[in-house]
C-alpha cells in the first residue's frame, strides 16, 4: 500500500501523473525563478528582495504567507487547520563568495553568490508549495502543510529566529533537502542517525610575564605555553568522550608574539568543535574549560576560554527517515535512493530538530557522467537544473506521505480500531 494511500488503489499512480502534468506545465518557470534568485543573491538578513519575490509566487496561487519580524524570510500554511502538520524547510541566504561561472545568470552582486545552493532549496519548496496548494484546492490535504523558508542559514542563527516566531508550533516533522554535488540528479541521499556535526567557535587568550628569550626562565614561556595549549587540547578532549561522538577540535589560527627574541606577555589560539553526538556536544564547554586550565596551570599561565555556540548535530529521525525513503520510491523509483555518508560541516536544521521529529536528505544536483568536480562553497559551484524538478516530487510526496502516515491510528486507537472490526 503506498505509503500516502487514501484508501483507493492507484492513489501512487494518480499522484505522479498529477506531478508530471504540473512540471510540465512550471519547471520552465521555476528554472527561470532560480536563475533570478541566483543573479540577485542576499546575504543572512538582508534577504530582502528573495522574501518578497516568494511572497510574490505564493500569493499568486492565493496562499497567504507571513515574513518573519526581522523582514526577511517567510512562512506559508497550505490546506485544513485539523489533522497532522508537516513542515518543510528551505533556507534563502547566500554567501560572501565571487561567482566565478561564465554564465548568463551569474551574480551581480559583487562578492556575494549562492554558492551552496539555497536559491535552489527555495525553488523546489516554492514548486512542492505551489502543487501542493492544488491538492489543497481539490481536497486532497488530510492537514496542514507549513513552508518555512528561512533566513541566515549561513550566519547561522535563522533558524533560532524562525522558532522564537511560533515557525514549528503545532508541526509534527519537518523535513529538508540540500544540495549534494557529488550525488548525480535523480538520486535521494539518507541517512538515519546525525548526518550533519555541530561546529561552534573557540578563543583562547593566554597571558603571562615576558621577557627576554635569552632568560626563558625568569618568564613564563608562553609562546612554548601556547603551543603545549594548542596541541594538548585537541588530544585530551577526544579521549573523555566516545570515539563514535567524532568530537574533534581543530585550530585555525593561533598568533602570539612580533619579534624573535621576545618572549610575549600574551597570545591567542582560534578555532572550531565539531561533533556529531548531541550529548558529547552539550558537555563540549565544560570539558575544554577544565582541560585548559589543567594546561595552562602546568606551566605557571593565566588561560581564558570564549566558547561560542554554533549549531547541534543534525540527528534524522529514524520514521522520518522511512518517510523520505517510501515517498522518494514512488516518485523517482527505489533505486534513486542511497546511503549518504556523515558530514563535519554545520547545518542549522539541527535546531528543529532538537524540538521535533524530521530528516534532512541530500539532494543529488551533479549531471550524470559529468567530470567536473564542483563543491559547495566555492566561486564556481553550479547544480544541473534537473535537479528541481526530482526536489518538487520528493518534498511534495513526502508532505502527503507524513501528513497520511500521521492520519493513521497508533497505539490505543489501533487496538480500539481492530476491535471494532
Amino acid at each position: 500500500m503506498p505509503a500516502f494511500d487514501t484508501g483507493v488503489s492507484g492513489d501512487a499512480r494518480r499522484l505522479q501523473m498529477q506531478l508530471d502534468a504540473f512540471l510540465a506545465q512550471h519547471e520552465d518557470g521555476l528554472i527561470a525563478f532560480r536563475r533570478d534568485l541566483h543573479a540577485h543573491p542576499e546575504l543572512g538578513y538582508v534577504e530582502h528582495r528573495t522574501t518578497q519575490r516568494i511572497v510574490e509566487q505564493l500569493t499568486a496561487v492565493g496562499l497567504r504567507p507571513t515574513v518573519l519580524p526581522k523582514g526577511t524570510g517567510v512562512l506559508c500554511d497550505i490546506g485544513p487547520a485539523e489533522g497532522p502538520m508537516v513542515g518543510l524547510r528551505a533556507d534563502i541566504d547566500a554567501l560572501p563568495l565571487m561567482d566565478e561561472k561564465d554564465v548568463a545568470y551569474r551574480s551581480v552582486v559583487p562578492g556575494v553568490a549562492h554558492a551552496c545552493g539555497h536559491d535552489v532549496h527555495t525553488t523546489m519548496l516554492i514548486g512542492a508549495g505551489r502543487f501542493l496548494a492544488q491538492q489543497a484546492a481539490a481536497g486532497l490535504l488530510p492537514g496542514r502543510v507549513r513552508l518555512i523558508f528561512q533566513p541566515a542559514e549561513e550566519k547561522p542563527g535563522g533558524a533560532l529566529d524562525v522558532m522564537a516566531a511560533g515557525g514549528i508550533a503545532g508541526v509534527d516533522r519537518v523535513f529538508a533537502l540540500h544540495c549534494d554535488p557529488r550525488v548525480e540528479v535523480g538520486r535521494l541521499g539518507l541517512r538515519v542517525g546525525p548526518i550533519t556535526a555541530a561546529c561552534d567557535k573557540v578563543y583562547v587568550k593566554v597571558t603571562g610575564p615576558g621577557g627576554h628569550t635569552a632568560r626563558p626562565h625568569l618568564t613564563a614561556d608562553l609562546v612554548y605555553a601556547l603551543a603545549k595549549i594548542v596541541t594538548e587540547l585537541p588530544s585530551a578532549l577526544s579521549r573523555r568522550v566516545d570515539p563514535r561522538s567524532s568530537l574533534s577540535l581543530v585550530w585555525g589560527r593561533v598568533s602570539a608574539g612580533s619579534v624573535a627574541n621576545a618572549i610575549p606577555d600574551d597570545g591567542l589560539a582560534e578555532g572550531t568543535v565539531r561533533c556529531l553526538d548531541d550529548e558529547a556536544w552539550h558537555r563540549a564547554p565544560e570539558m575544554m574549560k577544565a582541560l585548559l586550565q589543567s594546561v595552562a596551570a602546568a606551566y605557571e599561565v593565566e588561560a581564558s576560554l570564549e566558547y561560542v555556540r554554533g549549531v547541534p548535530p543534525t540527528v534524522n529521525e529514524a520514521t522520518s527517515v522511512q518517510m523520505f525513503r517510501d515517498a522518494a520510491g514512488q516518485v523517482i523509483g527505489e533505486d534513486g535512493v542511497v546511503p549518504t555518508p556523515q558530514s563535519l560541516g554545520g547545518e542549522d536544521f539541527g535546531w528543529y530538530l532538537e524540538s521535533i521529529p524530521g530528516a534532512l536528505a541530500r539532494l543529488g544536483v551533479r549531471t550524470p557522467g559529468s567530470t567536473l568536480e564542483y563543491d559547495l562553497h566555492r566561486g564556481d559551484f553550479d547544480v544541473d537544473e534537473r535537479c528541481i524538478a526530482v526536489g518538487v516530487r520528493v518534498m511534495a510526496a513526502t508532505a502527503l506521505t507524513a501528513l497520511w502516515e500521521g492520519q493513521r491510528p497508533t497505539g490505543t486507537e489501533a487496538v480500539e480500531g481492530a476491535a471494532l472490526a
